[in-house]
């Protein structure tokens, strides 16, 4: 015990050291778990803002009481297409599912009997939450 107090003559310095350094052990772990959280938001939603599909043409075939469909993709992520609303209620579509890469463009069938000169509303929903809609008239 003698050779503790000549090292360490006033113990009350201990405690505001440790108490010093618990604290920036806190403060670190908080900035850390706040700097991983903004990363993780901030990629997501640069990938939600990237996603871009165009509707380029649309055809409703009368033969086959389809309604063709061409996306292309022209945003900097790849899309999936999750959903189709015709006029608000949704319908399947082939294939499923739709998944475009960058720069890729494809055609996918709406399998329902339309009325001409009638016009729809038709949007297309990605997993991600982006709509694209129009109107469009059957011929």
């Amino acid at each position: 015990m003698g050779r503790l107090s000549r090292i360490l003559p006033d113990k009350r310095a201990i405690t505001p050291v440790l108490s010093n350094l618990l604290l920036m052990v806190v403060a670190v772990a908080a900035m850390s778990i706040a700097a991983t959280a903004t990363y993780v938001i901030t990629t997501n939603l640069r990938e939600t803002m990237s996603e871009r599909i165009v509707v380029e043409d649309l055809w409703f075939n009368p033969s086959t009481n389809k309604t063709m469909v061409y996306v292309h993709n022209v945003g900097k992520v790849s899309v999936q297409v999750s959903a189709v609303y015709i006029n608000h209620i949704s319908w399947s579509f082939t294939p499923s599912p739709l998944i475009l890469e960058i720069g890729e463009h494809c055609w996918f069938n709406i399998t329902r009997s339309w009325n001409t000169g009638s016009i729809y509303y038709i949007d297309i929903i990605t997993t991600r939450g982006t709509h694209v809609g129009g109107y469009y008239k059957a011929p």
